[in-house]
Formats: structure tokens, sequence, C-alpha cells
């Protein structure tokens, strides 16, 4: 029997039909800029070879766009992106009204650090798995405070900080004798300013909800802040935030900077920070005596929005980039520096990564010593150290974010900015319900 040439290429073609092949699964990941975000990127490779039907596309973000933007697509059900980079603000208040898909299957999820996991959990359920954890901590240039005779303890106070960066700021060289974030946002300056506060007795609300931005703590607070900023802060700090802060510590102007310990990497890496690898210390985030440090507890982590189509690919993305073997990819590409910090129990009993990243005990003590369920002096309704967790602390923090940052940029005076404060936040939780 003949069969022509045009009959037996339709054959094949009918055939290569009907072959079982994988169709081809585009991953949209939201991210922040920051540095360790960025080697992820550039790492994905390795991911991608393992997983030849999943192509990952990247959507950049600087923090506080990030955060509206996730905010707005997952609260609309806008379907934009297959895995968000959230936090422990959002994490647990995502997931309990369903809008985050639960994690089932990421690696070896019991060599979470507690503290982290714990914030990224609802009900014992992880809604997402932690890429680096982090508290606050001080970074200073010890050769700057030996030419100074000063000695950094292991623990300082606000007096001893405060008195320091006046002494070493040093106007005709460039070098500020601390820098620290003033640009807006409810993640950015109140970060700061938050945990600062819970050190110096402050607390965004009492007992019943009431706020207190009329009170002596946060006068002194704000009014610390500001005059510390005046006397020994860097030109401009208005708009800067932990981005722009790294760079002045790279480069030399900042003699103190107090911001997270997932800076340490960054600071401490000659590839990164030529001109002070080698002269950086660290300690813990400074007290007034009150018995609360003012120190952070956060997770930049990746969860799934409830929404996509692609959750079963994304979550074996998100098992990847937190990963065991992840961490490890970095260290053989990057060395233990860089390996993203403050995720696993494992890492921080690693010789190795203690060996090569000398922030290593400052920043696993710093995240023991921060406490979610108690962050301030006097009581408290809430959880969370440098946030409220609620659903309405987002714009909460913004606003007042916002008129913190405008009295440093010498627009407004203390007394303005908190009770500009105290009316705005009075006002929206009692619209909200929680003032009776």
């Amino acid at each position: 029997m003949k069969v022509s040439v045009k009959a037996l290429l339709g054959a094949v073609a009918l055939s290569s039909f009907a072959l079982p092949a994988y169709a081809e699964t585009t991953l949209t990941v939201a991210t922040v800029n920051n540095g360790d975000m960025i080697t992820m990127q550039k790492l994905t490779d390795d991911f991608t070879k393992a997983n030849p039907d999943i192509k990952v596309n990247w959507v950049t973000l600087e923090e506080n766009d990030l955060r509206q933007k996730v905010t707005k697509d997952i609260s609309t059900k806008g379907g934009q992106y297959d895995i968000l980079t959230i936090g422990t603000n959002e994490t647990p208040i995502w997931g309990k009204k369903g809008w985050l898909v639960p994690l089932t299957s990421i690696d070896k999820v019991d060599d979470l650090l507690p503290p982290i996991r714990a914030g990224l959990s609802v009900d014992g359920k992880l809604y997402a798995s932690p890429f680096y954890g982090e508290s606050s901590f001080v970074m200073y240039r010890k050769d700057l405070f030996d030419k100074a005779g000063l000695k950094m303890p292991e623990a300082p106070t606000w007096d001893f900080i405060a008195d320091a960066a006046r002494k070493l700021t040093d106007r005709s060289t460039g070098v500020n004798g601390i820098c620290l974030r003033g640009k807006a946002g409810w993640g950015e300056n109140m970060a700061f300013l938050d945990a600062t506060a819970n050190s110096m007795g402050a607390r965004w609300f009492d007992e019943k909800w009431n706020p207190q931005f009329d009170t002596p703590e946060w006068k002194k607070t704000l009014t610390f802040y500001l005059d510390l900023m005046k006397d020994a802060g860097p030109a401009g700090a208005s708009g800067n935030g932990f981005s722009e802060n790294l760079a002045l510590f790279q480069s030399g102007k900042c003699a103190m900077w107090i911001d997270a310990t997932s800076a340490g990497a960054h600071v401490s890496d000659p590839k990164e920070a030529p001109m002070v690898a080698d002269k950086v210390g660290f300690a813990l985030a400074p007290d007034s005596g009150l018995g609360k440090r003012g120190n952070w507890l956060w997770s930049w982590a990746l969860g799934i929005p409830a929404g996509t189509k692609n959750a079963a690919a994304a979550e074996k993305f998100i098992d990847w980039a937190t990963s065991q073997h992840y961490l490890e990819l970095v260290a053989s590409q990057k060395g233990w520096v860089a390996v993203p910090p403050g995720t696993r129990t494992s890492l921080y009993a690693n010789p190795e990564y203690q060996k090569g990243a000398p922030f290593a005990k400052a920043t696993i003590d710093s995240i023991n010593s921060a406490d979610p369920n108690h962050p301030t002096v006097k009581p408290v309704p809430y959880t969370g150290v440098q946030f409220v967790a609620i659903p309405e602390f987002q714009g909460l923090g913004t606003k007042v974010g916002e008129l913190f940052s405008a009295a440093l940029a010498g627009q407004m005076s203390a007394d303005d900015a908190l009770k500009q404060s105290q009316d705005y936040v009075k006002t929206q939780m009692t619209k909200a319900g929680y003032i009776k």
C-alpha cells in the first residue's frame, strides 16, 4: 500500500499532539528592591533548570510601592501576581481572611526560627515562608570610635548613642554621627520610631484602643529623634529609608546606623562595602532602662495569593527560594556573609556561617529578644513590635509616618505632628469601631 508524503506528515503531526507534554507556567513574582531579593533573581536559573516548565517573571519595586500595589491587588482579587513578597504584619491578617494559600510543602519547616515562623502562621498553618528574617541593631565604625576614644557597649543606652553621635559628627569631612530612617512609611520611618517608642515607654494605644500620641512618652521619643537628627544626622534625612542609609554607610558617611539586622551582610561584605567592611562593629539596639530595647521583629517572606491559578508551581518556587539548599547555593556563589539571614536554626549552628558572618550572634540575639506579644512597657491590646497587628494599621502608620517625616524636614513642630497624629488616629479608630 502506498502512503503519500502528505498523509505521512499529517500522521506525524497528529501523533505529536498526542504526546504528553507540560505546558509552560509563568510565575509573576512581586518583590522588594533589597539586595537579597536581587541576588535571588540572579540565581533563579538554578530553579528553572530543575523546573524547565516554569518561567519566572519579576516585578521589583521600592518598599512603599510594593506594599501599596500588593495590598491593592490581593484585596481586590486582581490576580496580577502569583507570588507576593510580604511581611510579618500582613501575613497573619491576610491568612485569617483567606487571601493566602496555606503552605504545606516547605523544606524542613521545623528548622525555621520559632519567632519568625510564628509571625507567619495562623492556627499552626504557615501562610508565607521567610526569605530572610530580621530584628534591628546598631552598626558602627570601630575605627571612628577608637579615634574618638569611645567604646561601644554590647547593649548601649539611648543616652550613650546620642552622646557618641554628637561627638562623632564631623561636618568638615562629611561624616554624620548617626544615620536613621526618615522616609515616610509605616514600614520605613515608623518601623524605627515605633521600636524606639517602645523602649522609651510609649505605645500606640492604651488597653481601650485610645491613641496615645498626646502622652509625655511620645513627646520624649519624637523630640529625642528630631534633636539627634538635627545635630548628628545627614542632610535631607526626611527622604532617607533603608536603601538610602545603606548607601551612606557603605560610602563612609555614617559613624553609626541603627537599622535592620539584614543589613549586616551588606556592610560586612568587602565586595559591597569595600570602604568600611573591615571596620564595622555590631551592638544590640539601645534601651532607656525601662526593660524594652528599641529593636523590631520582621520577615520578608514569600506567599501565594488565593486568586492565583498557579498555586502548585508557586509553592514549588517558594520551597526552592526559602530552602536550606538555597542558602548553600548563595554561600557557594557569594560566600557565607551573603546568605539571607534570620530564617533557619541550622544556619546559626553552622560554624562556617558563624565564621563568615561577623554579625551572626548580634542578629540571632536581637531576633530572640523581640517580643511581639508584649512589645511595650505598659500593657496594650495589640501584638506586633514595630507595627500594630490590625488591618487598619497600614493606613494609620502611613499617615503618622508622613507627619513625623514632615517634622524632620522642618515643615512642622514635634507638638504639631503629635497633635495631628492623635486627632487623625482617634478619628479613624472611632470610624472603625475600636473606640465606642
